[in-house]
């Protein structure tokens, strides 16, 4: 009895700690939310799940401790639904990750973004009115755009300096141009339209684009573009590490399941692992 009470506390002292890991990927996906993503109600189905499982865990190891068989059904009974809750929260967020990625273009390491490549729950969010509002502020008051300029001994980067730039997907969709305009590099964020092929050009993005710097490209479809593969990318992460939790919490679900089957067993005093003779006194063999 003792071994397995020692048992369930150790595996819900370990659940405590994956409850951590979980709520730290929300906290993660909170500080993205208010500094790059700008997207945030994401994140708040992760930590409530992650708080969920610390409550539910000290509860179990509680009831491990102090040998108390209602708190320790109660844990096994809550962790089952959060368990599917976590399954189904993973499921959810590859689900509305799946299409979508930038497109490399000729002579450039970074990528263009198209919102036509994306699709689903999430892109409807995104590019709805009022939720583009509150992005399009947050990504003003981030000054993501205003970080990009670079220079060398008080010389600004050179065109071909900056094609050659890795940018993030909302630095790319949000702070430049789209390629296709042909607008004439000045710097980062500042292109000269005259010198451009906007007339010429099919993309809609080109004449949206503002030299304004609390105008740039937020008005774009390629800005709204780069914010979703963003957020791929910030959920992909997340999931990815997720999804070891879940297993190892499936883990620790099935071993404590046992060990409390285990405990019943011996509280019942029910036979477990040893032989018991059916009758008082064995009969004597007749010769």
């Amino acid at each position: 009895m003792r071994a397995s009470n020692h048992l369930i506390g150790l595996l819900n002292f370990l659940t405590f700690l994956l409850s951590a890991v979980i709520l730290g990927g929300g906290i993660w996906l909170s500080s993205r939310a208010n500094n790059t993503d700008c997207l945030k109600f994401l994140q708040w189905p992760l930590i409530v799940i992650g708080a969920a499982i610390m409550v539910v865990s000290l509860a179990g190891f509680a009831g491990a401790c102090y040998r108390n068989t209602f708190l320790m059904w109660l844990y096994l009974f809550a962790m089952f639904f959060i368990i599917a809750a976590l399954v189904g929260f993973i499921i959810f967020a590859y689900a509305v990750t799946d299409k979508g990625s930038g497109r490399p273009v000729m002579n450039k390491d970074y990528l263009e973004y198209y919102l036509r490549d994306y699709s689903g729950w999430l892109k409807d969010r995104v590019v709805d009115d009022d939720y583009w509002a509150n992005i399009r502020s947050c990504l003003r008051d981030s000054k993501v755009c205003s970080r990009m300029g670079r220079s060398f001994n008080g010389v600004p980067e050179s065109f071909e300096m900056f094609s050659m730039r890795k940018l993030s997907p909302i630095q790319s969709g949000c702070c430049k141009p789209p390629t296709d305009c042909g607008f004439v590099y000045v710097n980062e964020t500042l292109w000269n339209i005259e010198g451009g092929t906007v007339g010429l050009g099919t993309d809609t993005d080109c004449p949206r684009w503002s030299n304004d710097q609390q105008q740039l490209c937020y008005q774009c479809d390629s800005c709204k573009a780069g914010v979703l593969d963003s957020l791929k990318k910030s959920w992909r992460k997340v999931s990815v590490i997720n999804m070891v939790v879940l297993i190892l919490l499936v883990i620790f679900y099935v071993i404590g399941c046992a060990a409390f089957r285990n405990n019943k067993r011996i509280d019942n005093d029910e036979p477990y692992g040893e032989a018991r003779m059916t009758k008082a006194q064995p009969s004597r063999i007749q010769l």
